[in-house]
């Protein structure tokens, strides 16, 4: 019983930083960070859904620096639908992204 009052009097103190940060930032002006000028890198993905008639797959995806986007699942046109045919859902795939028509969309996919 005691460790985890323990836990819970660290826990408080850690978060308490992180409290006064957030708070500081008030008046700040804080609009969605714009893409990058980053060369377009591969980003470790998972394919859960293919749309080939769309041209479309929907991935589980790390960070993409260069379109200044987080870690998430969303679907992204494919600039190659042809090669769509190749892959399966569930596969791991190095996906690289760029802006085409400036959009967001896949310009390769490969296994890992």
């Amino acid at each position: 019983m005691k460790s985890i009052k323990t836990l819970t009097l660290f826990l408080a103190f850690a978060a308490t930083p992180a409290a006064f940060a957030a708070g500081s930032m008030d008046g700040m002006d804080m609009k969605p960070s714009a893409p990058s000028q980053q060369t377009p890198q591969p980003v470790a993905a998972e394919i859960r859904k293919i749309d080939a008639q769309a041209g479309k797959v929907t991935l589980r995806h790390g960070p993409i620096a260069n379109l200044g986007m987080g870690a998430m699942t969303m679907a992204f046109p494919v600039k190659d639908r042809a090669s769509l045919k190749d892959f399966k859902e569930g596969e791991a795939v190095s996906v690289t992204f760029d802006n085409v028509d400036g959009k967001p969309a896949v310009v390769e996919m490969r296994r890992r």
